[in-house]
């Protein structure tokens, strides 16, 4: 039996502490299918109901409300570790304690509640996302679930897969980017991943989160066969591929139903058309009643704490005794939460009973592969990068890159090993409560000269404009960091750089001709001053190797190889909306609280809708549709070799498909990213990510490749079926380097096919 990769990454040392503790903490009674790994959903669900059969209603009802461990202090006998979750078991029955944190980028610990408790910090997903690799992805996740199960957590709050509609979106760095086969394939790889380590992952938010504005009461309004197409289907491919043990449902409204109360979105379309057999959680504090509720599909309030009442405690209890709520769907309720546990093997693997150190350096190595792997080359003019040898004099500018790398805000707060150098509380804003302006502890300086260590490499903060543009130049080279921190609950007001930053690089650029700039932000950002600046390298928030990283690409030690999951605007009026819809709501409600504060807890914002225009056409389909150029398209990213894809054959018939050769002609190893866009023959449909793949190559080393396009992407889908429709004709295959790329573009004759939804 091959062992999990995260079993591999720990060693048998920490399996034998973890399976220690495990029968010191509990030994439970009900075991009527021993076993320590996986099952399948048919025998994990024969299994839940037998022992559901078993219970008590009062056992069955405890089952589907969870703690927010900060504020459930005297509610539980068992010991309640600071985190986001906590759901008691049957010990009778050895129905299993769950312990649940946030997890998207490493076990969070965001405003250090577990003092002194560290974890390893991956760059942020949008970079996981720029691999396009799914063993990557997959990597990441065995990692965090490795270090959740040492820290006593079962069930993490990971898996976010909500695509890209507005580069805006203070949470896009969280996301795997805009297109639904990309993100779909890498989330299911990453849940996976963490569930390679007998425990649950989520995929989250179903659906359609695509704003922090007003997030708690947004209306998101699109029609089903768009949604289908773009986030549900991305929702559908991670679920296929992940099998994660639990969905979780989202704050907002979709087309007019609350999300954790949306009969279409969790029970006809993912428990129905997708069978999915594991349970619905809620975001927290995203319930609002309890019979519409469970009713429609939601199997557990999590963190209740944070919703208005316990809607699934007392509240259930009086439906299901009123009939207001069928038994039957409490069983089932109860059913799916023990199948998700079970199906993963979290029922029958329990945490350690004390806390077990994983093993840092080696996860850390895992953190720098990501990044160093999702870092994109976005510019090279003149071939600046990798330094060059002959540059004996480097300033390096702003950023805070003398101490380290910034990352994200919110739930996915990472306290890194290493400690946080730079660490700035926030007095306003939706995430005051419960984000900092945080950076991980790898200096980007301190990197650069141990690479180059008989290069002089100066340091200036950047906020002297005499003095920096002095320092560049003196230099031979500029390296200036410009940074701009997103946060959950927060979306950016504009896609320009914050406090002057592009002042700043447009007279570094103008004082020295070989500037290079390294962006470390949450998504897209304007760039004014791209004309004058010859090298631009997109780091996203690189982790907490991001330093180390960052110095490898650009001293040339790794080759950059990674690609955009996301469109790069030109001009902020490209994308279908220009600013965050509402938030001159949010500025009213703020300005009145700020007025009158005695009354601020009486303001409450109402609902409003955001339409979304583009329908399935999200992202780089959208610039097509619409007949823009972006500043960068999606796909994009350049490398210090050379790669030509010769001798492409397209086929159809069944399937779309195209063989072809890769070639590395340059001088060096690097990592191509072929990617295959379809698009039906005098169809108005933009061309759409069908297949890619991630090929490393040495120089002058070939290799044949075929990409096999996803027929859910090929085909439509049609309502009255219902389910996907593949139309008969013939289709163009566009062989890639990005989304705008069509140089080599072939036809093919595809079949009519029909597929269930």
């Amino acid at each position: 039996m091959v062992r999990p990769l995260a079993a591999a990454l720990l060693g048998a040392s920490f399996i034998a502490l973890v399976g220690a503790g495990a029968s010191a903490q509990r030994t439970p009674t009900d075991r009527s299918v021993p076993t320590t790994t996986a099952t399948s959903a048919s025998a994990a669900r024969a299994r839940a109901d037998a022992i559901v059969a078993r219970m008590t209603r009062a056992e069955k009802l405890a089952l589907v409300h969870g703690l927010f461990p900060p504020f459930a202090k005297g509610k539980t006998s068992n010991e309640l570790i600071p985190s986001a979750g906590h759901i008691d078991g049957v010990p009778r029955l050895g129905v299993p304690l769950v312990r649940e944190s946030d997890a998207s980028l490493g076990v969070a610990n965001q405003v250090e509640q577990r003092e002194g408790d560290v974890a390893t910090a991956l760059p942020s997903s949008l970079a996981t996302a720029a691999t396009f690799d799914p063993a990557i992805a997959r990597a990441g996740g065995a990692m965090i679930g490795a270090e959740a199960r040492a820290k006593r957590f079962n069930v993490l709050l990971a898996g976010g897969v909500n695509l890209t509609r507005d580069p805006w979106n203070g949470r896009n760095f969280e996301y795997l980017g805009e297109d639904p086969l990309l993100a779909g394939r890498l989330a299911g790889a990453h849940i996976a991943g963490v569930q390679s380590n007998r425990i649950v992952s989520t995929v989250k938010h179903l659906a359609l989160n695509a704003q922090e504005t007003g997030r708690m009461v947004v209306d998101a309004r699109i029609d089903e066969a768009s949604l289908r197409m773009s986030d549900l289907l991305a929702f559908q491919l991670a679920i296929e591929d992940g099998k994660p043990g639990s969905v979780m449902c989202a704050y907002n409204k979709v087309n007019g139903d609350w999300a954790c109360e949306n009969r279409f979105l969790m029970t006809d379309v993912l428990k129905r058309d997708w069978g999915y057999p594991g349970w619905v959680m809620s975001d927290w504090g995203a319930v609002h009643s309890t019979a519409k509720a469970a009713n429609a599909g939601l199997d557990q309030q999590s963190g209740q704490e944070l919703d208005k009442a316990p809607y699934f405690a007392q509240p259930l209890a009086d439906a299901v005794a009123s009939g207001a709520v069928p038994t039957a769907r409490l069983d089932d309720m109860v059913a799916r939460y023990l199948t998700g546990l079970i199906e993963t093997g979290a029922y029958d693997t329990p945490v350690p009973s004390a806390a077990v150190t994983p093993p840092y350096a080696a996860h850390a190595e895992v953190a720098q592969r990501a990044a160093e792997a999702g870092i994109v080359l976005l510019k090279n003019d003149g071939g600046l990068l990798p330094i060059a040898r002959t540059a004996k004099r480097i300033v390096v500018i702003g950023g805070n890159a003398d101490v380290g790398v910034l990352s994200g805000g919110g739930s996915s707060q990472v306290r890194s090993v290493g400690g946080a150098p730079v660490e700035i509380p926030l007095a306003t804003g939706g995430s005051a409560s419960f984000a900092r302006i945080t950076y991980h502890a790898s200096s980007p300086l301190l990197a650069l000269r141990k690479a180059l260590p008989g290069v002089r490499i100066d340091w200036v903060d950047g906020r002297s404009l005499n003095a920096t543009v002095d320092a560049a130049k003196a230099a031979d080279l500029a390296i200036v960091f410009a940074t701009q921190w997103t946060t959950e609950a927060d979306d950016v007001p504009d896609l320009r750089l914050p406090n002057q930053q592009d002042a700043l690089i447009a007279a570094i650029a103008e004082a020295q001709p070989k500037t290079v700039a390294v962006m470390e932000t949450g998504g897209p950002v304007l760039m004014p001053w791209i004309a004058k600046v010859p090298a631009v390298v997109q780091a996203w928030y690189p982790g907490q190797r991001g330093g180390e990283a960052l110095a490898a690409i650009l001293t040339g030690r790794v080759s950059p190889s990674g690609r955009l999951p996301i469109t790069f605007p030109a001009d902020a009026s490209q994308p279908p909306r220009p600013r965050p819809v509402g938030l001159d709501r949010m500025s009213g409600l703020e300005a009145a609280a700020a007025a009158n504060p005695a009354a601020s807890s009486t303001f409450v914002l109402e609902s409003f809708p955001v339409d979304y225009i583009e329908g399935a056409d999200v992202g780089y389909r959208w610039y097509e549709k619409k007949g823009l150029k972006p500043l960068f398209p999606f796909g994009h990213g350049l490398s210090y070799t050379q790669f030509a894809y010769r001798n492409p054959v397209v086929t159809g018939g069944k399937t779309l498909r195209v063989t072809f050769e890769v070639v590395n002609t340059g001088r060096r190893e690097g990592a191509d990213v072929p990617q295959m866009y379809v698009a039906r023959e005098g169809s108005s449909t933009p061309m759409r990510l069908a297949g890619f793949t991630r090929v490393v190559l040495k120089p002058g080393e070939t290799r044949r490749v075929t990409l096999t396009a996803e027929p859910r992407v090929v085909a439509d889908y049609d309502t009255r079926l219902p389910g996907w429709r593949i139309a008969g004709g013939t289709y163009r295959v566009a062989l890639a380097r990005d989304a705008t790329d069509r140089t080599l573009d072939q036809t093919a004759t595809l079949d009519p096919a029909t597929m269930k939804p």
